[in-house]
């Protein structure tokens, strides 16, 4: 079992930068397709980045394109999530998910892809 903890969340005015970092431990998330989803206060949780396995696919959410950059660092076990030029409508506790890579069920990017989540950390943008 993996357990996934994610860091990096805060406080910024809008048009700053964070960056969100999902440390994992108990195994190797190497082979694992990568996430992040979000959930703001009284709405569902939703999609925002995914990364393959090998990092040749990427996928982003329409609302963070060219402002939200997924990666991940197999050495450290570890998958990032750089958020520039952010608004107040990116506030939300920001979820990290890992699943190895499976062809039946939803899409990789449904929620429900995802097998193993971290606990969220928060982040908050002020206009």
């Amino acid at each position: 079992q993996v357990q996934l903890v994610e860091s990096g969340g805060g406080l910024v005015q809008a048009g700053g930068s964070l960056r969100l970092t999902c440390s994992a431990s108990g195994r190797t998330i190497s082979t694992d397709n990568l996430a992040w989803f979000r959930q703001a206060p009284g709405k569902e949780r939703e999609f925002v980045a995914a990364i393959s396995w090998g990092g040749g696919m990427i996928s982003n959410a329409d609302s963070v394109k060219d402002r939200f950059t997924i990666s991940k660092d197999n050495a450290k076990n570890t998958v990032y999530l750089q958020m520039n030029s952010l608004k107040p409508e990116d506030t939300a506790v920001y979820y990290c998910a890992a699943s190895p890579p499976h062809s039946t069920g939803p899409s990789w990017l449904h929620e429900n892809y995802y097998a193993n989540w971290g606990q969220g950390t928060q982040v908050t943008v002020s206009s």
